[in-house]
């Protein structure tokens, strides 16, 4: 099991955003979230993903114990295991379609050649070798999720994290994407759980959890 959630809970002020909630994810595996706006969709994400903390509950990620990790271990777990796509591509402006995906590695501490060469095989995989020059003005929408999806990657995360990753993009280009993370399971084994509110994108995946007021239904 690549990720084990137990009892999670997590209050804003005085509202109860998620009840105990319990998730786990397998090997290769593609889960769908759903719910309607509220539910707590996005705050579970980004508890599974490290990115903010429960007030309650436990979280294994291929085994560590993730919530007692401090700091910088934290970080650096969560750059070597942990991919993420959101929504909004995050693309920086001033790079290359190139350097966007390279960045991670060489936060990593990976080195140039490697990050460059490692990069340019994500690109491929996702359709983007003719485009890897172009900076993300330069891109469609679809491009630049494209991108976001290599970089993701660039490390060969456990699981992988997806927020809404079609939200802003036409029913073609919204197609395209769906087909893609499907590939990258077959191609790579990856794991992934996608916050979603697209029917089509969810009924293609291996499983639907479906969040109300912050428990599963």
């Amino acid at each position: 099991m690549i990720l084990e959630a137990k009892n999670i809970q997590k209050k804003f002020g005085s509202v109860e955003v998620l009840k105990g909630v319990d998730f786990t994810a397998d090997r290769g595996e593609v889960v769908a979230v759903m719910g309607a706006s509220g539910a707590g969709k996005s705050t579970l994400l980004q508890i599974l993903g490290t990115l903010l903390t429960p007030d309650g509950g436990s979280l294994l990620v291929e085994g560590t114990d993730v919530l007692h990790l401090g700091g910088k271990a934290l970080s650096a777990f969560r750059n070597r295991r942990i991919g993420f796509v959101f929504q909004a591509h995050h693309l920086l402006p001033e790079f290359t379609a190139l350097e966007n995906v390279m960045l991670p590695a060489l936060i990593g501490g990976e080195n140039s050649r490697n990050a460059r060469e490692r990069a340019l095989e994500l690109l491929r995989t996702v359709g983007l070798q003719e485009r890897t020059g172009h900076k993300p003005s330069e891109l469609s929408g679809g491009e630049q999720q494209r991108v976001a999806i290599a970089r993701s990657l660039i490390n060969s995360p456990a699981i992988l994290f997806a927020d809404e990753p079609t939200g802003n993009l036409d029913s073609r280009t919204k197609e395209e994407i769906h087909r893609l993370f499907f590939d990258l399971r077959k191609q790579l084994g990856q794991t992934i759980v996608i916050v979603t509110h697209d029917a089509g994108l969810a009924k293609l995946c291996d499983r639907i959890c479906t969040l109300q007021d912050g428990a599963w239904i």
